[in-house]
Parts: C-alpha cells; structure tokens; sequence
C-alpha cells in the first residue's frame, strides 16, 4: 500500500527536482484562454462540487457531407458512404429547387440520422420536407444570426427573416446554431463558448417574446462545433458547452439536452505537406469523441484544395471507422470523467464563458454587440494574435512554419481557390471571416515556385 500524497507535497517534490529554477516561470504554461495550465494535477485541487456533463460516446455516429448539386449523383454517394460505414449524412441544400424527394430516395431513415444544411431560407420547402418525411431523425439546421455573423446581411430583412424563422421553427421544434465560424475565424475557446450562449439566448429571447411558448417543452438545439488540435483543451470546450447550455436552458425550463455536430477546423490545415492534415484531423476526431459529439463529420485531408474526390472522402472516413470500430473509442460512455485535468479545464473554460456571456447580456446582448462591431473587433484581436504566435514559430504547423520541404509544389494540385474569398457588396454589419493561420505564408511560397 502506497500513502496519500497531498499536492503540496507533490509541488515541494518538484521544486526540490528543479534545483532553483523557478516553478511558475519553468512549468506554468500560459495560454491565450488566460488560463494557467500546471504540470500536475491532483484530487484535492478539484471542485468536488462540479457538474460533470453526462454523454454517451459509445452512440456517436460517423457522419457524410454531401453538397448536393445533382439530386440522383448525391442520392448514390448517400448510399455508397452508408453501404461504407457512415450512419449519418449531411446534405448541404444550396437552393430550394432541390427536390428532396430524389436527394433521400430509398435511405432508411430510421438507422441513418439526415442533417439538411439548407443555405437558404424558405419556410415553405421546410414544410414540404416535414409532411413528406415525418421522421424525428431529420435534422434540419436553421439559423438566421449565424447567417448574418457569416455574410453581414440577414436572408432578407430582420422582420422576414424572424417571421420565416418562427415558421420554420413550429415545424421543426429545432434551433441550429453554428459557432463553427467563430472557431475558424480565429477565436478562443472562451469567445466561442459565450458568443455561442449569448447567439442561442437571442432565440430564446425571441420565443420568450413571441407566440413561440408552445414549442418550449419540446424544443431541440443542435451545436454546430468546429475542433482545433489543443486536444484536452477541446475536449473540455465540448464539456463545457454542455454545461453552459445546461445553465441556460434551466432559466428557460428547456429541455437541457443537446444534439453537438462537429467538424475539425479548417483554421490550422495546410496546402504544402498535405497529409500532415491527417493527422490533424485524426487527433481533433479523438477530441470530439471524447468531449461527446453526438455525431463527428471529418474533413478530407486535401478538402482546401481539391474538390470532393473517391480517395479523400475514403480516407477520411476511414480515420473515423478504425477509431470506432479498431481504436475502442465507443465502448466508455465517459471517458473524460476523473481526469483531474479536463475537469479543471472545463470549469474555468465554463466559469470564463459564463462571465463574457453575462456581461454581452449586461451590454445590450449579442445582436446588438454585432451591429456595433463588439464581436467582430474581439474575434480580430484574438485572430491577430494567433497569428503573431504563428509567424514567429510560437504556434507550429509541420511543414509550413516548421520543417518545411523546399521541394514541395502545390501549384498545379490547386483545383479550388484555398484562400479567403472576398465579395465586394454592402453589408448591414462586417461579416465575420474565416482564416487559415497559413494562408499569407502559402501565397508567397507559391509565387516563388
């Protein structure tokens, strides 16, 4: 039998070990989050009190995203990548000629869950959808703000579009928001948790405020999330967004389940040493899976550069069926529960958004602080950050700003264009844009090849 060793007797260990180097300066790692990691950590240093998020890992489901521009070729890929091992599927709609009817011909829609990524907005087609397909395994994502952060314009105006939404939101009884785009544009974990609060507290708000009460009881919400590679840092994030969204429904007495859809981000892949990005999306997977994702839709390893191709698509559902079905990652329904670190790290991630939530809440709200170009200007700062770290090797990705291969061309492999896009029209608001750390480094290399 071993005795109980306190903590303190852990950290005095350590500091005799470090010969008088000091402690705070050699191993407390700081992190943009403002949170202090330490090399330890222990049981008596946990809130004995907290909350853990109850999730089932074992029923996460390996998800196809199909952008559907042929209604019978999307139908056959939907098919293919099912017969393949994906249990779930989500079709990008780009317009409302789509018929539906072809896009889910002959899916067994009561083993195969559907995301309808509808980038438009048209209560009607919605409609359509639910009476021709009354299935609660329809998801179908709907969110207006999110569409105005993203392109700083609503669908039409501010009245049609929350008249559109009501509608959409008495079939459906489901909110979506996408907190994706904040992730990818380059904000913290903090940021993304308490923009993410205070985007879905503007729906509930609205509900609150309208004749939308009846659809309380039965109300969902699903959380679009995007994944970095800070691994136990984002598989608190996933915790963490549980718990928030706990807090907040219990003020509402809403349903406080949630359904969380992740993708791992586009902010830390790279053109030159491609496959590095496998395993970039292998480890940010994991995350996901051990933060709960309820459903996990990886992102091809050349998908910033090559349109959707056999080979891509294979491989990256491959990562996910060796880690369902070789790697054990759904036999625990747990598997984060006792670990002192992402315990500690969800706490403070949940206690920072909490705070930076009440106090959008305290200064008009989140649509207000998006209008006057709050959250914008703080997502930039945090960005430009970042990318300092970036440039000047603090932050490293393999191949591009470390290691990288002189010898690599990417010029001729360029089927879509991996860089911001601008669109000069006018906005109500500044959109909110997606960046890769690597993009300014990218162009130059690809200039001298």
């Amino acid at each position: 039998m071993f005795s109980e060793v306190s903590s303190k007797q852990w950290k005095q260990k350590i500091q005799v070990d470090l010969k008088g180097a000091d402690y705070n300066e050699t191993l407390i790692w700081k992190t943009n989050e403002g949170i202090d990691v330490k090399p330890f950590y222990h049981a008596d240093a946990v809130n004995s009190n907290f909350q853990t998020p109850k999730t089932k890992a074992t029923a996460w489901k390996i998800c196809k995203t199909i952008f559907v521009a042929d209604t019978r070729l999307s139908n056959q890929k939907a098919h293919d990548a099912i017969q393949r091992g994906a249990d779930s599927i989500k079709f990008i709609i780009p317009s409302n000629a789509v018929a539906m009817e072809n896009v889910l011909k002959d899916i067994d829609l009561s083993a195969t869950r559907i995301y309808l990524d509808i980038q438009f907005l048209d209560a009607d087609y919605v409609k359509h959808i639910k009476l021709n397909f009354p299935t609660n395994n329809i998801y179908i994502t709907t969110d207006i703000i999110g569409n105005l952060a993203r392109t700083g314009n609503w669908h039409s105006t501010l009245k049609e579009d929350h008249r559109q939404f009501e509608t959409i939101l008495n079939n459906t009884n489901r909110i979506s928001i996408d907190l994706s785009l904040y992730q990818n544009a380059g904000a913290t974990i903090v940021q993304q948790l308490a923009y993410t609060l205070a985007h879905t507290n503007e729906y509930l708000n609205h509900i609150k405020d309208t004749n939308l009460n009846d659809i309380k009881p039965s109300l969902q919400i699903t959380f679009n999330v995007s994944v970095g590679t800070n691994y136990f840092f984002e598989i608190a994030k996933l915790r963490a967004l549980r718990l928030l969204w706990s807090t907040l429904a219990s003020e509402y007495e809403l349903n406080s389940d949630c359904d969380v859809f992740v993708n791992p981000t586009k902010r830390n892949k790279t053109l030159y040493d491609y496959n590095t990005n496998l395993l970039r999306t292998t480890t940010e997977c994991m995350s996901a899976i051990l933060g709960g994702a309820n459903t996990v839709c990886n992102l091809a390893y050349d998908g910033i550069y090559h349109k959707d191709n056999e080979f891509g698509e294979r491989i990256s559902r491959n990562q996910l069926l060796v880690l369902k079905h070789e790697s054990y990652f759904d036999k625990v329904n747990n598997p984060s529960d006792g670990a002192y670190y992402i315990e500690s790290l969800t706490e403070q991630l949940s206690e920072k958004a909490l705070e930076l939530f009440k106090n959008i809440e305290a200064n008009g709200g989140f649509l207000k602080q998006l209008k006057e170009g709050i959250i914008q200007r703080k997502i930039k700062e945090s960005a430009t950050k970042e990318q300092q770290q970036f440039n000047v090797g603090e932050i490293s990705l393999l191949g591009t700003n470390k290691h990288p291969n002189p010898n690599d061309k990417m010029k001729h492999e360029l089927e879509l264009y991996p860089f911001i896009k601008t669109n000069p029209i006018k906005t109500l608001i500044e959109p909110i844009i997606e960046k890769r750390l690597a993009e300014t480094l990218e162009k130059e290399r690809l200039k001298s090849e």
